[in-house]
């Protein structure tokens, strides 16, 4: 297994990868995203360890999508039960993605229970169970740092896990293995996923002010408000879509011809990255 080290204009490529494969299969991709929500709203509603639950699930349904992306990429039609390929490749594969899914669950709300330092967890009770926000709690100074200490601690904590999941189902890597491997990946790639990240960035809000022009044009401006909700939930599923892409070009097998690409390759006896030139 080597990591690839791509120039930072590969996230507009994966940016543009993720929309198009959704366009080949839109029925498929909507509707396994929708299933990917639903399974872990589902997950929530169970008492006292349900956000726990649907924490712990989102590595092993992320991995689904990704399943599904592959599929649509190669110009397959992939079905519902391709979401839940996390746990039909084995036991000792389903084993370490269940593990993973904890370890996620665990940083997860580590990092919500630092939050609470400094609000008392209001915050973290919004997010984690529900309930209303209020304009006087959003204008709380303690709440806003509960907020901004909460999203800083997840970068790291996305990173670690953003490929985790897939080099646990496709290269049998163990999950603490997974984290480090992840996460030096984003590293070295993180030009390419900072692009990746504006570049969607950039796509939500053209779409706000596209919507907003419409409306404005048709003298209805509560078309925003009605258009945006489906129209951010088609968008955030062509993210979705994208991820894999992210993946697929950050690691290849040993055995993949690969030119003129810097790459980084495993040393199972070392346990470490080596840096390579693919000549």
């Amino acid at each position: 297994m080597k990591l690839n080290i791509v120039p930072a204009r590969t996230g507009l490529t994966w940016v543009k990868l993720g929309i198009t494969t959704f366009i080949k299969q839109p029925l498929a991709m909507s509707g396994l995203f929708f299933m990917f929500m639903a399974l872990l709203s589902v997950a929530t509603l169970v008492p006292y360890v349900g956000a726990a639950l649907a924490l712990a699930l989102l590595p092993a349904a992320t991995l689904g999508l990704m399943a599904a992306t592959q599929e649509a990429a190669k110009g397959k039609f992939p079905m519902p039960s391709i979401l839940i390929s996390a746990f039909r490749a084995g036991q000792q594969r389903m084993q370490a993605m269940m593990v993973l899914g904890a370890l996620y669950a665990a940083g997860f709300l580590a990092l919500m229970g630092v939050s609470a330092l400094f609000d008392g967890g209001q915050f973290a009770k919004l997010y984690l169970v529900g309930g209303t926000i209020t304009e006087e709690l959003v204008q709380q100074s303690s709440f806003q740092v509960a907020m901004w200490v909460a999203m800083g601690l997840y970068l790291p904590l996305s990173l670690l896990f953003w490929h985790a999941p897939a080099l646990v189902h496709w290269h049998g890597v163990t999950p603490v293995k997974s984290l480090f491997f992840s996460f030096m990946a984003c590293y070295k790639n993180f030009g390419a996923l900072t692009v990746f990240g504006l570049a969607w960035t950039a796509v939500f809000v053209l779409a706000v002010v596209m919507v907003s022009l419409i409306a404005s044009l048709l003298g209805n401006p509560t078309l925003v408000t009605v258009a945006m909700f489906p129209i951010a939930l088609v968008i955030v599923a062509m993210f979705f879509t994208s991820i894999y892409f992210t993946f697929r070009d950050s690691f290849v097998a040993d055995d993949d011809a690969s030119t003129g690409t810097k790459s980084m390759h495993y040393d199972a006896a070392t346990d470490s990255y080596v840096a390579e030139d693919n000549t």
